[in-house]
């Protein structure tokens, strides 16, 4: 066996081989094989170049079809066999690394661009042969007078020999003569088995014009037409033509008969049927696919006043998981099960179900009241979805997603409809799955924002968008500033300056968090070894920095810390990691072995929001804390006076608890001196809030501390 081609151009050389080899012999050309396959090898390459194109041409694909006529490929099983091996062998060889479900997509509308460029191609050439014969048969009319005997003979040569049927009528329609080229068409042997008169030749699918045209070309109106049109044969199949019809004059210019010439189309008409469907359809589901489904949208999105569109757009919640556990053949067979479900909820007028791809499935509904009939709809498909699949034995519980989106026609997009729809459809799954949500477009606001600032999030770092705001640690024993806590910002371009809170849980989704920590972490320990150039000998300020749950998972955290402190020159017990408490619920050894080493080495661990989860306080014990953040919400309750009596226990408590084990207390967001006086006289060490300062650039604190150390 040969081995694969090893490059592109290999393998597309390989292709128009293929190709050359299954179309050859259907070819009526004086070529030799080797050489039609190099006629070929421009045409593969166009059609690999528009099968990887950003976007869809289907210019290609029609230039390609007509480029086999022009190669005289016009044999019957010509066009079958090229379209065979297209369908087989573009995407194998051509489709590169692409998405092979797209890749698929494409060829088979390539294929139907090529199948009507063909067309288009092989009717323009029966167009220049029907002309020839009707200007033959102009030509023997106009020379009856002349040399009745040589014209007669050179007629009845075209009429009979043609490959075309023809016929010739009286302008009353009686049908006078016929060649065999059109009995073989009809399937009849006789004339006598075909209709005697023009209009008896009528089928329901008749376009209006049809006899519209006919009518004009009789009354001499016109002197042809040309028209598709289909005919019954005698056994009542239906026989599908491209139809031109013509006005025959005598010597004197008086309409005498008229000449109709027939090219069968009804092959080639099947087979763009069969193409359109398989570009439109789903091939496991047989559901309508991504293409069909936006053309009934659009179409639904552009009716007229008055009317208003639904979509329901669903995703199966834990597909993936069945797909992993029990196979993909499991999960096409589910999939499967699923869309015969989905259809059987949509059978009204106006409604369809579409399979997008993978577990999305969409049904959409249109007409005037779809505000109702899309909340029925979506019922429907939930109720659908209750009862279990049984596969290989098993009873598998469906549960799904579902968005909806309704609203009057005209005035949005498809993309738009589908973007909003698939936002709200993920706003139902995060809700806990396994229920439907309408669309709002405040909520689609903030997702659409979400996702730019999350897109956003790594030019931004590479830009220098983000700087540091540090908020005072006062201690409340003496008033002085011991340290700040680190605060990242982000100068967003459109946005404006955005908190962590809008953009820290985008990061850690992202996996982004691990080089802006870092980045925070080298900015603030930089930061603390100046405060403590200028200070002098007046002591040193000290700096928190928050860590991720994410940043606590990562290898390189205490590698990146050494270095980081080692660069800048800074002493370990200078800087305070300061990691949540519901990051540490439950922490194993692995989990807390880099926070052990980080405090061996000097470098404080501070509890952040400590109070909010709901650990075993005997957990005290064995983390390698050394610092307690009381979370905010204890000072709320000191706002008013007399202070709320169950804070008071609490936070004394908790004070009592953490002196007992040697950790020192600091409480976030003091607010008021009344708030700070009670604080301290519960024994709590160190304390920040806007009583103090707002968070604010390093210059502000170094400010505040020379004036605490001079006053």
């Amino acid at each position: 066996m040969s081995a694969e081609p090893d490059g592109p151009e290999d393998r597309l050389r390989r292709f128009a081989t293929i190709w050359s080899r299954a179309v050859f012999p259907a070819t009526s050309t004086s070529l030799t094989r080797p050489e039609f396959e190099e006629l070929l090898l421009p045409l593969a390459r166009r059609l690999s170049e528009a099968l990887r194109a950003r976007t869809y041409d289907a210019e290609e694909g029609r230039a390609v079809g007509a480029a086999l006529v022009e190669a005289h490929c016009t044999e019957p099983e010509a066009l079958s066999s090229a379209l065979d091996c297209v369908d087989a062998y573009l995407v194998l060889y051509c489709g590169g690394d692409g998405h092979q479900e797209d890749l698929r997509a494409r060829a088979a509308r390539l294929q139907s661009a090529m199948a009507a460029g063909y067309a288009e191609a092989l009717r323009q050439r029966t167009l220049t042969e029907q002309e020839a014969i009707a200007r033959a048969a102009l030509e023997a009319q106009g020379a009856v007078a002349r040399a009745l005997h040589a014209t007669e003979a050179r007629f009845r040569a075209v009429f009979e020999g043609a490959a075309i049927g023809i016929g010739i009528a009286d302008l009353d329609g009686n049908i006078l003569q016929v060649n065999g080229a059109l009995l073989r068409m009809f399937g009849v042997t006789e004339q006598a088995r075909l209709a005697r008169c023009v209009t008896e030749w009528t089928h329901p699918e008749d376009a209006p014009q049809v006899w519209r045209l006919y009518e004009e070309l009789v009354r001499a109106e016109r002197e042809h037409y040309h028209t598709e049109k289909a005919f019954y044969r005698p056994d009542g199949t239906v026989l599908w033509t491209n139809l031109t019809v013509s006005l025959l004059r005598d010597a004197d210019g008086n309409p005498q008969y008229q000449l109709a010439l027939m090219e069968d189309t009804t092959e080639r008409r099947l087979l763009n049927l069969r193409l359109r469907y398989e570009a439109t359809h789903d091939a496991l589901t047989g559901l309508p696919n991504r293409t069909l489904f936006f053309e009934r949208l659009e179409k639904a999105l552009a009716a007229g006043d008055g009317q208003r569109f639904g979509l329901c757009y669903l995703d199966l919640d834990g597909f993936k998981a069945i797909n992993d556990s029990l196979g993909h053949a499991a999960g096409d067979r589910l999939l499967v099960e699923i869309a015969d479900r989905l259809q059987s909820c949509a059978t009204a007028p106006g409604e369809m179900v579409a399979r997008l791809g993978g577990d999305e499935f969409v049904a959409l509904t249109t007409g005037p009241d779809t505000e109702s009939e899309v909340d029925d709809l979506a019922d429907r498909i939930m109720n659908a979805l209750v009862t279990p699949v049984r596969i290989d034995g098993r009873e598998l519980l469906v549960r799904g997603s579902i968005g909806i989106v309704e609203g009057p026609a005209g005035e949005r997009g498809p993309a738009e409809v589908l973007r909003s729809a698939d936002i709200t459809m993920y706003r139902a799954k995060s809700a806990g799955g396994n229920r439907y949500e309408v669309a709002d477009a405040e909520a689609d606001a903030r997702a659409i924002t979400r996702h730019g600032l999350t897109t956003a999030l790594p030019a931004a770092l590479d830009r220098g968008e983000f700087f540091i705001e540090y908020q005072p640690l006062v201690h409340l024993g003496d008033g002085t500033v011991r340290g700040a806590e680190a605060l990242v910002r982000w100068l967003h371009p459109q946005h404006g300056v955005l908190g962590p809170d809008r953009f820290i849980p985008l990061a850690e989704r992202t996996g982004l968090i691990v080089p802006l920590g870092r980045w925070v972490l080298e900015q603030s320990v930089r930061q603390a070894r100046e405060w403590q150039q200028r200070h002098g000998g007046r002591g040193p300020l000290r700096v928190n920095v928050n860590l991720s749950p994410c940043q606590l998972t990562h290898p390189g955290l205490v590698q990146d810390t050494v270095e980081i402190l080692e660069r800048a020159g800074l002493e370990p017990d200078a800087l305070c990691l300061e990691v949540t408490e519901s990051a540490l619920i439950g922490a194993d050894d692995d989990l807390l072995k880099p926070l052990r080493r980080l405090a061996e080495m000097g470098i404080d661990i501070a509890l952040d929001d400590f109070g909010t989860g709901y650990s075993n306080l005997a957990n005290l014990r064995r983390l390698p804390v050394r610092v307690l953040k009381l979370d905010r919400s204890f000072t709320q309750g000191m706002q008013q006076f007399p202070a709320d009596p169950v804070d008071l226990k609490i936070v004394e408590g908790i004070v009592s608890l953490a002196h007992s084990l040697d950790l020192a207390v600091t409480v976030e967001g003091v607010e008021t001196g009344a708030q700070a006086e009670q604080l301290r006289i519960l024994g709590c060490d160190t304390a920040q809030g806007w009583y103090y300062a707002r968070p604010g650039p390093p210059e502000r604190l170094h400010e505040l501390a020379l004036v605490d150390a001079t006053g």
